[in-house]
């Protein structure tokens, strides 16, 4: 049935990309509508039979994600000091009192003119992104604290009015694609809502309704359908003016006065990316059909394979999204081996890095990203392009999954692995080394190799020859003398023909709500 999807959607392109212009369906609610395909519909069921996961988004693997904004100028707890800060006995409350002092005398809009990003240089960012290895770029067009950090004709609060006085993704697009990357952006207009309401508990400059930055102070996490038809006029703008060829949600989109509207949002994005002859992706973290956009787990993973593409959202630090004095940041060898869990299970890792306020990234976090691009240097081949097995990998440490639980490292073994394929090459990652040993891969037993014909073993980065032996009980592969990298060490083992390289059946197909 993929197949015939597929089909249809490639037929689906070519008769966009051959000027057929009709009418999209007229958007209700009297949110402007404009010309081009009419393919997908509002509806789960019709974006199923048309949509099908790009091969780039697929091939790529990794990206980076940048939270930067307003909030890198107090740089203080979080990227949620806008909301913290009017609420009471928060450490954010206390600290900006201390700092800053009374609400009603500076309030969060007055850290705007204090965000000059004056050493911004989006060449620079992207040419750090294309070293550590990243294949797509997502930077936050606007945070919950409703600050668009592009040029929008809806909010007046933005980087081009206000601020830096420059249209911040504009530059980022450009320089990103200048690099041969992928570009794509997140919307947290969503949340925006609601984000400043404990500013209407006390005299606070968020009492001012016609400051339209604090949005509508509705109660946590609520809407109307005024916000509603608001978020999805301003998140089409973000698609009309940028292209994104990805766009990002954080989780209140799954609300029921939002999810119709969303529905329209990505049929929409969906018949604009045929108009476009592009594909697209749109990331969520739950509420939505994992078949028909991809499934968004925040600073975490996957405990099983997948059957669909999914994805991976955290960040180099472990307490903010944002810059933030004294952040504590993980190691790239952290990262690496949750790089290649993660793509072992069928999922991508986007991750994220926070400026300071003028537009620098921090020499620990630039490491960082250049540490991982050091490994993917050599072990790429086994990330990019790649797919998965018939199973993830093997070993008995248990890694952590699910959401908000990756900030410690796991302390895998050599005899934790993880594969990925690609044609008739297939990849073991082992995640520590065993010095003048050997590992044996009892996944590739006689059963799994069946009549394959080894025509070849090596390990990436290395030019030592491999010593191995085919047993019934698995294949046994004997570490070089050298290390190639640092941690994470890849054997490629080259078959005469394919030893099943699909995602089996009994992988998870969970399509309808992640909690």
């Amino acid at each position: 049935m993929k197949h015939v999807i597929h089909f249809l959607f490639v037929a689906v392109l070519f008769l966009a990309s051959c000027g057929g212009e009709t009418k999209r369906a007229a958007d209700i609610d009297s949110v402007a509508s404009a010309k081009g395909t009419e393919v997908f519909q509002p509806d789960w069921d019709n974006i199923a039979a048309y949509y099908s996961f790009p091969e780039w988004f697929m091939d790529a693997k990794f990206g980076i994600f940048i939270h930067w904004g307003v909030y890198a100028v107090p740089a203080f707890g979080s990227e949620w000091y806008p909301r913290n800060m009017y609420r009471q006995g928060s450490k954010e409350y206390n600290h900006h009192v201390s700092t800053y002092g009374d609400h009603t005398r500076f309030g969060y809009k007055d850290f705007i003119p204090m965000f000059k990003a004056e050493k911004f240089d989006a060449a620079e960012w992207a040419a750090l992104f294309r070293e550590a290895g990243a294949r797509y770029v997502v930077p936050v067009a606007e945070h919950h604290d409703g600050y668009a950090m592009y040029d929008s004709d809806l909010n007046e609060w933005n980087a081009v009015k206000t601020g830096p006085g420059k249209d911040i993704i504009g530059l980022l697009k450009q320089a990103v694609e200048h690099e041969g990357l992928i570009f794509g952006l997140s919307t947290h207009r969503a949340e925006n809502a609601w984000f400043y309401n404990g500013g209407t508990e006390f005299p606070s400059d968020a009492q001012d309704t016609s400051i339209t930055l604090y949005g509508r102070r509705l109660l946590n996490e609520q809407y109307d359908g005024a916000f509603a038809r608001e978020w999805l006029a301003r998140t089409r703008e973000l698609v009309d003016k940028y292209e994104p060829k990805l766009v990002w949600f954080d989780w209140t989109v799954n609300h029921d006065t939002l999810m119709p509207f969303f529905n329209k949002f990505m049929a929409y994005y969906y018949n604009t990316s045929l108009d476009w002859n592009t594909p697209v992706v749109v990331n969520t973290k739950q509420g939505y059909p994992t078949h028909i956009q991809v499934w968004d787990v925040e600073r975490g993973k996957s405990g099983k394979m997948m059957k669909y593409p999914w994805q991976t959202d955290t960040s180099v630090g472990k307490k903010s999204w944002s810059y933030i004095d004294g952040e504590e940041n993980k190691t790239p060898e952290q990262i690496v081996h949750d790089l290649v869990d993660i793509v072992s299970k069928n999922g991508n890792l986007l991750l994220n890095i926070g400026p300071r306020a003028d537009g620098t990234i921090t020499d620990e976090q630039q490491a960082v990203l250049l540490g991982i691009g050091r490994w993917l240097k050599v072990n790429g081949e086994a990330i990019y392009g790649s797919r998965c097995w018939k199973k993830f990998g093997e070993g008995d440490t248990e890694p952590t999954k699910g959401s908000f639980t990756d900030n410690t490292a796991t302390a895998y073994t050599a005899q934790d692995i993880r594969f990925t394929v690609k044609g008739n090459d297939f990849y073991a990652t082992v995640l520590n080394w065993n010095e003048g040993g050997s590992v044996t891969v009892r996944s590739l037993d006689a059963d799994a190799i069946a009549d394959a014909a080894i025509l070849n073993v090596r390990m990436l980065g290395s030019n030592e020859e491999i010593a191995w032996t085919k047993t019934n009980e698995g294949l046994i592969l004997h570490f070089p003398k050298t290390r190639p990298c640092e941690y994470a060490w890849t054997f490629k083992i080259t078959f005469d023909k394919s030893v099943g390289n699909h995602i089996p059946s009994e992988a998870s197909d969970e399509v309808m709500r992640h909690g």
